[in-house]
């Protein structure tokens, strides 16, 4: 049986120590800027096609909302324990065994969190194309003939993600305080311009059709009320995004907790003001057939100008939300090699900047290396039940923990114990049984990818191994 040694990553090293810099609104700033990005201006069309009603349209959001916040106070409780940097791997870690914390930074580095940095990278190349066509998806700037008659194309979408990966790395190289304060910059005009989207919104006057009833509120049923909780619950995914970051703030058992709690709950009344805002521009029926749908809703409300203003601040959120994607995975890979189970260059802090800077730059090389590669979309989607399997596994690691480890300092509790938690996993269960369902091929070369990381364990934990023996 795994047994924690419960010494904190920084005091297994010579290295220096991480820089505690952040407060409970850094915390707040970084849960909202890693959930908000581009699905709150599509995936309305999604839960539309599902729950034809407005009042079920934002039952949906609103469940999937509490969903999330269930997920936050679950968290907040693991965060409250565990004030080292590396959020879900030390959670897995000590609950379970170094084995399934390895696990999960194997596909987080190699898939998950740099396949999310390459689709958002590529993501704001896109829309930045619409201000500067050079760097449009359509807009060919190299290629590169492959074996068998293929050819590789390099276009200027793909160049302007590079730039946006290398530049933000970089700001985040030279201090956790810069980058943080500049993600948070990017935040708050977000809030900002989707607070006076919105409030612009609800007082021009509704559109002729728009928010009328039928005849219940859910008039497809439950199933079809779960395939567009799906598509919500992905919106909302991020939230956890500040937990990697505890062992870099000033009081992180109290300062965790409250930021993800905070945060969540901002991006949640956000989201449920955009999605009143659609519902006052476009019937139901129109909504559930226009993919971009803040984009139309827009141009609904406001005219011309509105569509050229939504493609500003979807440009504008998606650099936001790549910033703070940026910012904490490396945090996670960094315990994983003083743990001696990754690279060992990546468990170094930068003895000036106090930052994780070689987990930074690997993970900037292999994001810019995804990005260019055109296949991150497809990489995505194997693991993407895997996202959700992590988080039901955290989601116990809050009962296994209060039983394993009951000495162990919460300042927080998670409220209505073990429910709330309960709840949490099986929502998730839920998204791992319908996406395997959905997607057994995918999935399945997802599971292949997770077994690979089996003799990777090994060979890391057997190099650790000999490592310590010559070192007696």
């Amino acid at each position: 049986m795994w047994h924690s040694s419960r010494v904190p990553n920084a005091q297994r090293t010579e290295d220096a120590p991480l820089e505690r810099a952040l407060s409970t609104t850094d915390a707040t700033l970084v849960t909202v800027g890693a959930t908000l990005g581009t699905g709150i201006f599509l995936t309305t069309a999604a839960v539309a096609q599902s729950a034809p009603d407005p009042r079920g349209i934002l039952l949906l959001w609103l469940c999937g909302g509490l969903l999330a916040l269930a997920g936050a106070l679950t968290y907040a409780e693991l965060g409250s324990m565990f004030t080292e940097a590396g959020g879900q791997y030390v959670y897995l870690k000590e609950a379970y065994g170094p084995l399934v914390g390895f696990l999960f930074g194997w596909a987080s580095f190699f898939i998950i969190m740099t396949g999310g940095v390459a689709v958002l990278a590529v993501g704001f190349g896109e829309y930045l194309g619409g201000f500067l066509p050079f760097f449009s998806s359509t807009h060919p700037l190299w290629s590169v003939p492959l074996p068998g008659g293929a050819v590789w194309t390099a276009t200027g979408a793909q160049l302007a993600g590079a730039i946006a990966i290398v530049g933000l790395t970089a700001v985040n190289y030279v201090g956790v305080v810069a980058g943080t304060r500049f993600q948070n910059v990017v935040t708050a005009a977000k809030i900002l311009a989707l607070v006076a989207l919105g409030g612009a919104g609800l007082f021009l006057r509704a559109r002729p059709g728009t928010f009328v009833q039928g005849p219940s509120i859910l008039p497809m049923g439950l199933a079809a009320a779960g395939v567009g909780m799906i598509a919500v619950q992905w919106t909302y995914d991020g939230w956890y995004g500040a937990t990697f970051m505890a062992g870099e703030m000033k009081d992180p058992a109290r300062s965790l907790p409250r930021g993800i709690i905070t945060g969540t709950a901002i991006v949640t009344a956000l989201y449920l003001l955009m999605n009143v805002v659609y519902l006052r521009a476009l019937p139901v029926a129109e909504l559930a057939r226009t993919p971009r749908v803040a984009e139309a809703s827009a141009l609904a409300l406001f005219g011309a100008a509105g569509g050229r203003m939504i493609s500003a601040l979807v440009l504008v959120t998606i650099f936001g939300c790549l910033a703070s994607t940026i910012l904490y995975p490396p945090r996670i890979y960094m315990p994983m090699s003083r743990d001696g189970l990754f690279f060992a260059a990546l468990g170094r802090v930068h003895p000036v900047y106090r930052t994780p800077a070689a987990s930074l730059v690997a993970q900037g090389i292999w994001g810019v290396a995804l990005t260019f590669s055109g296949t991150y979309e497809q990489l995505y989607t194997y693991v993407i039940f895997a996202v959700f399997l992590f988080h039901a596994a955290t989601g116990l690691a809050v009962i296994v923990l209060r039983r394993r480890l009951p000495d162990v300092p919460r300042k927080f509790r998670v409220p209505a114990y073990p429910w709330i938690p309960l709840l949490f996993v099986g929502a998730c269960l839920l998204l791992v049984a319908n996406t395997f369902l959905e997607k057994p091929l995918e999935s399945g070369i997802g599971l292949g990818f997770l077994a690979i990381g089996i003799p990777a364990y090994l060979f890391w934990r057997r190099r650790s191994f000999v490592r310590v023996r010559e070192t007696r």
